[in-house]
C-alpha cells in the first residue's frame, strides 16, 4: 500500500473522530445556556447536532427526554421577532423521538403528544397557503391556519406529511409519503395521498382492513 493512501486512510480517520466529537460536544441538552431560550426544554431532552433551523425559541417546548433528531428544523411564525398568538405554538411532548431532517413549522397550533416517533423528512405544519384569487400568485395570497394535533404513541412514517387542521388519534400509524389531512380516530393505519384508514382496531375482533363503519 503506497504511502499516500495511508496517509489519506489516516486523515480521513482522523476527520470522521473530529467531526463526531464536534457534533457530540455541538447536541444541545438542558444544562446548555442556549435551552433557557425555549419556553420549555425538558429533564433529559437533547437536540441533536447538527441542527436545523430553529427560531422563536420562546414559542417552542420540549418535553422530558424528548430527542431531537440531526438537521430538524423548528420554527414559530416567520421570524425570531415575530409575536405570536399562543404558548407555547409548537408543544413537543415527552420520549419523542423526531428523526432527522424533519420540519415542524407552527404559526397557530401544533402539538405532539408522548412518546410519538417520527421517520426522516417528516413535515408537520398549521399553514398553507391559499389560492382563492386566480388573479393573485399563490404565494402572496392570505394563508390558511388549523391546529394540528397528534396523539400520544403515534408513529410518522418518513416523508409523511401532516397538513393544517389534522387530529390524530392516539396509537396512530402513517405510512411513509402518506399527506394527511382530517380527523381519524386512535388505533389506526393511514397511508395514500390524500391518506386515508388502512386498517382499524375493534376491541372484539382485533386489526380489520379498512375504516370503522
Amino acid at each position: 500500500m503506497s504511502l499516500r493512501i495511508r496517509f489519506r486512510q489516516f486523515l480521513g480517520a482522523r476527520v470522521r473522530s473530529t467531526r463526531r466529537y464536534l457534533n457530540e460536544v455541538a447536541t444541545v441538552g438542558p444544562s446548555d445556556p442556549y435551552s433557557r431560550k425555549f419556553q420549555y426544554f425538558g429533564k433529559g431532552a437533547a437536540l441533536m447536532s447538527p441542527q436545523g433551523v430553529i427560531y422563536n425559541e420562546r414559542y417552542l417546548a420540549i418535553g422530558d427526554g424528548t430527542l431531537i433528531g440531526p438537521n430538524v428544523c423548528l420554527t414559530a411564525g416567520i421570524s425570531g421577532e415575530q409575536e405570536m398568538l399562543l404558548s407555547p405554538t409548537v408543544k413537543i411532548g415527552s420520549k419523542c423521538i423526531i428523526g432527522r431532517g424533519s420540519h415542524i413549522i407552527g404559526h397557530w397550533s401544533i402539538e405532539l403528544g408522548d412518546e410519538i416517533q417520527t421517520g426522516p423528512y417528516v413535515y408537520i405544519t398549521d399553514q398553507n397557503h391559499s389560492y382563492e384569487d386566480p388573479n393573485s400568485a399563490v404565494g402572496w395570497q392570505t394563508p390558511v391556519e388549523g391546529q394540528v394535533k397528534i396523539g400520544s404513541g403515534s408513529w410518522l412514517g418518513a416523508n409523511a406529511v401532516i397538513l393544517p387542521g389534522t387530529t390524530l388519534g392516539k396509537n396512530t400509524v402513517v405510512a411513509a409519503g402518506a399527506v394527511v389531512r382530517g380527523e381519524f380516530p386512535d388505533h389506526v393505519v393511514l397511508g395514500g395521498v390524500p391518506a386515508k384508514i388502512l386498517r382499524h382496531y375493534s376491541e372484539s375482533n382485533g386489526w380489520q382492513a379498512g375504516a370503522p363503519a
